[in-house]
């Protein structure tokens, strides 16, 4: 396993600080190091390795084990070198015979009470105990133990009481009490790293060993949330992953980027020869410094998961059985096909969706090839259903479709408003970072409807929870902005200097009326006056002020108009261009953000320019050779509405699963039916393909190469671990697709997109692989003007110039409850889940989530004589599904709460058309519904299912 470890990948033994500078000589070398860091580490600087045990550089330093003494000229003793900072000429000494003797001593105490099972345990070559072992010249134990821990039995037979047997219980690690040395380095990540506390020392002395909370807890009893920073800190086979015991131990690594939320965390792929055996954080990955959550660190096995489709299908009709063919055949029926669609109907007549969930290169190519293949720009993507407002809102007020700050900016934050989000769920790696810097100091204002883990969990508590009523963030929004403006709490200096003056004046004119006060607002938002005015005045005079915000705040039919009082409330209080302060979205999906980026709007080349921009369209029509048309196209409602029209007959939908993820499920499925020809371009037969006539199988983020761009505008190389199993990564599909029907394309790898890519997109001029090689990852503006890139925005003025105050008028929602649908429905996510299911349903992750419920409130449920587990009917105005029950107060009277990660329960059956007035964006987390008792599925669900089943027919190729 040595040989395998990174160059610059080694573990230093303590933390990194940051301070003067302090020289000090170690084993005759002189070292210079920043004030403050260990003795283990400037040694480890200096290429000398100190031995430890209980130390590792992702946790504070400990100093347990006495491993690593160390003499220090005119000190008495041997003090621990990872407890102890350097100091100004401070001479120290690592190997000494002294140091080496007590070294011996420890090991051997160490290994007189641990298996010698070396050969056969699942950790051989990847063991600190046992390298320590060699490290210090351990030849011989001199002490016999009559008690140990790992003895299931005594010399005499009887039961050993001090014996655990080993924990198998978690679906991803075991843990193994006989080979614990008790380091306490999980207990300390899962305090420090993690945050979640599960963890503890139980016992004193010899009967001291690590515990999951109660004697009787076991890994999936507590409060474990399997983020594996236990797994990763533990020094021996105490905890291990199940698929390192299954097998073997990994020879080599690749680092690559995570493909689930938006975070962007980097990893190693360990494997051997090109089987993955696991995935473990990478340290030196700047969204996530080493730490990750279940789904990235062990939700992979979907890659080779037996449902995934790995031959391309084609049928005539979606009521026919699915026809294996082989890709040539698949591609010219697909291009036929299309071609054949717009002869007849006009080059309008089809289109494409992009995905959040492939690469920028192939999100580039997929607009690229209804702008310049198609000729039409027919082009949307699953980013604008969820954050088009902040596109939309952010470009409007700051002139720019992205957050402001990088994620590290969270550690510098006093006072956080996180609205409309749940980042213990959809974001635990930031949510881990920001629970840190709230155990340190920093202030919390919840605001949502739900009682989200954040409001109060292990060490954390928020300042505030604002529990609004879903559809008045901006009424909740614009009351903080009205209590800031009328007591006289606005950053004077900042808004003249930085904002537009004429346009805050009308604004504060506006915001000050009496209408936006708490107070007139209380009954419509249900937030106490008195708590929104004390949460806004924390916020005005707390310090640096970050707001974090999620699709609680965009997913509305006023969602554009939340982002811009949002912004607006940051340049009130002067918010705006340094570090732990800002707007920052927390994008969905992996590349969320670099699918807006690369033109996947209909009405937007890539870089957000306007395709009416004569300029723009310039650009790209010099490289592609192509006339692009200056009519914006179809989103995808508009797609389906033209579709039922008969105006709309052809679809390429690649990595999207718009019949599960969008709103209203019965018109998706009816603007899907009256297609022609749908070309889902996928991993598995998704429910977007119950209405497709051709498939052609995707690959995973582990079978290509590309770049991902996450929530803080980070661009990370994602690379090929293995081969693609389908035989094309999904650049090659899109390219051999836009050939079959014409196209003169000739790219060999996606560097080469990403040139072109570079070459057109002012954002992204200076970006390249061997740029991305160097630096490891790059936040745009990446250009002439920022060659090293933009970790930060707006830091001496805004990209439009002048920030700019927009007026935030409160709109209700047309969705309204009523006599028939008194309840309203939010929707959100689950942390052992993602998105539509398609890629941890088939995961062990399944273990805690393996069906959609319904959370309601115990006087709702009461009312309506619903029990905990009931089957329940959930009906709006669109339509009506079952799913169990679950009796919580995390939400309020009045509310109900679900996730969509199941087909099964296709909870969007219930969700309204209803959208943001700007981008069209749905309103998911509003829907007016009514909740019953039920005696299982729905009408609807049985008639879903049946034509599912029909429709995922497959016959051999031969037949």
């Amino acid at each position: 396993m040595k040989d395998f470890i990174l160059p610059n990948d080694r573990d230093m033994g303590t933390p990194a600080k940051m301070g003067p500078p302090v020289t000090l000589l170690i084993d005759g070398f002189e070292v210079t190091v920043p004030e403050g860091t260990s003795v283990m580490r400037a040694a480890a600087e200096a290429g000398i390795s100190v031995p430890k045990l209980c130390a590792t550089d992702s946790v504070e330093a400990f100093g347990s084990c006495r491993l690593c003494v160390v003499e220090i000229e005119g000190r008495r003793g041997t003090p621990a070198s990872c407890t102890t900072p350097v100091a100004p000429g401070m001479v120290v000494r690592t190997q000494s015979d002294t140091v080496r003797r007590i070294r011996r001593g420890v090991m051997e105490l160490y290994i007189s009470d641990h298996p010698l099972d070396c050969l056969t345990c699942a950790a051989n070559g990847d063991c600190e105990l046992q390298d320590m072992a060699g490290a210090v010249g351990l030849r011989d134990v001199r002490y016999e133990a009559e008690k140990t821990h790992f003895r299931p039995r005594n010399t005499s037979g009887e039961a050993n009481p001090q014996f655990i047997p080993k924990d198998t219980s978690n679906p991803y690690f075991t843990y193994d009490p006989a080979k614990c040395i008790v380091c306490s380095r999980c207990v300390r990540a899962c305090e420090e790293v993690q945050g979640t506390f599960a963890l503890t020392i139980e016992g004193r002395g010899f009967d001291s060993r690590v515990s999951f909370g109660a004697k009787t807890d076991t890994a999936m009893e507590s409060d474990c949330v399997s983020c594996g920073a236990c797994v990763q800190a533990c020094p021996t086979a105490t905890l291990q992953e199940k698929s390192v015991i299954e097998l073997g131990t990994p020879q080599k690594s690749v680092i690559t980027t995570c493909a689930y939320c938006g975070v962007g965390c980097s990893f190693k792929a360990e494997l051997n020869g090109d089987q993955l055996v696991r995935m473990v954080p990478y340290k030196h990955g700047k969204a996530n410094r080493g730490h990750s959550c279940v789904k990235g660190r062990f939700a992979y096995g979907y890659a080779t998961h037996q449902d995934r489709i790995l031959k391309p299908m084609i049928r005539d009709r979606i009521d026919q059985p699915w026809q294996e063919v082989s890709w040539d055949e698949a591609l010219r029926f697909a291009a036929d096909r299309m071609r054949g669609l717009q002869e007849k109907h006009g080059r309008r007549s089809i289109g494409v969706i992009t995905s959040s969930r492939c690469t920028n290169e192939e999100t580039y190519l997929v607009q690229k090839l209804a702008r310049g293949v198609f000729m039409n720009n027919n082009t949307d993507t699953c980013a604008r259903v969820c954050h088009s407002p902040t596109g939309y809102g952010l470009g409007q007020t700051f002139g720019t479709s992205a957050g402001t700050q990088d994620f590290d900016s969270v550690e510098q934050t006093d006072v956080v408003i996180v609205i409309g989000a749940n980042p213990t769920d959809g974001h635990p790696v930031f949510a881990s970072r920001l629970k840190k810097r709230l155990r340190a100091g920093a202030k919390l204002i919840v605001i949502d409807p739900r009682r989200i883990d954040l409001v109060k969990s292990a060490h954390i508590k928020a300042a505030h929870h604002l529990p609004l009523r879903p559809g008045t963030n901006v009424a909740v929004v614009s009351a903080f902005a009205h209590v800031i403006v009328t007591e006289g709490l606005m950053d004077e200096a900042f808004i003249r200097e930085r904002c537009d003056w004429d346009e805050f004046q009308d604004y504060a004119a506006f915001i000050s009326d009496p209408r936006h006060a708490p107070e007139a607002n209380e009954m419509l938002t249900g937030v106490p006056a008195a708590d929104l005015r004390a949460a806004a005045r924390l916020f005005a005079t707390g310090g640096n002020g970050a707001i974090y915000y999620g699709l609680g705040v965009t997913e509305h039919s006023q969602g554009s108009t939340t982002v811009i009082a949002i912004a607006n409330l940051a340049m009130l209080t002067g918010n705006v261009g340094r570090p732990g302060v800002g707007v920052n979205p927390l994008r969905g999906q992996n590349n969320v953000q670099g699918s807006c980026d690369m033109g996947s709007f209909p009405h937007e080349l890539p870089g957000y320019r306007h395709v009416k921009g004569e300029d723009a369209r310039t650009v790209f029509e010099a490289v592609w050779g192509v006339k692009i048309d200056p009519e914006p196209g179809l989103r995808i409602p508009n797609m389906l509405d033209a579709a039922v029209e008969g105006t709309f007959k052809g679809l390429y939908c690649q990595g999207e699963d718009i019949l599960q993820s969008d709103p209203d499920t019965k018109h998706v499925a009816a603007g899907l039916a009256a297609m022609e020809c749908v070309i889902v371009h996928d991993l598995f037969l998704n429910e977007t393909a119950n209405y497709a006539h051709v498939f052609l199988p995707g690959s995973t983020f582990l079978e290509k190469d590309g770049t991902f761009t996450n929530a803080e505008r980070r661009i990370n190389r994602v690379r090929r671990v293995m081969a693609p199993r389908n035989g094309y990564a999904d650049w090659e599909v899109t390219q051999l697709l836009a050939r079959a029907m014409g196209a003169d394309w000739h790219y060999t790898h996606p560097s080469q997109i990403m040139d072109e890519i570079a070459l057109t997109t002012p954002s992204f001029a200076g970006v390249n692989y061997a740029m991305l090689e160097e630096k490891g990852s790059v936040q745009w503006p990446c250009n002439e003007a920022n060659p090293d890139g933009t970790p930060l925005m707006h830091v001496d003025g805004f990209v439009r110039g002048k920030g700019r105050f927009i007026v935030t008028e409160y709109v209700a929602t047309e969705e309204r409850t009523g006599p028939r649908f008194p309840l309203l429905l939010t929707t959100g996510r689950i942390l052992s889940q993602y998105n539509v299911g398609a890629q941890t349903r088939r995961t062990a992750n399944v273990v805690w989530h393996d069906q959609d419920v319904l959370e309601i409130h115990p006087h709702d449920a009461e009312l309506r004589g619903v029990n905990d587990g009931d089957f329940v009917r959930l009906a709006s105005r669109s339509g009506d599904t079952t799913l169990r029950a679950t009796i919580t107060d995390r939400v309020s009277p009045g509310v109900v709460y679900t996730t969509f990660h199941h087909p099964d329960t296709q909870a969007n059956v219930i969700t309204t058309d209803f959208s943001d007035w700007a981008t069209n964006c749905p309103e998911y987390k509003v829907t007016a519904v009514q909740v019953s008792p039920s005696n299982g599925p729905s009408d609807w669900q049985e008639d879903y299912n049946a034509q599912a089943a029909l429709a995922r027919r497959i016959l051999p190729a031969a037949e």
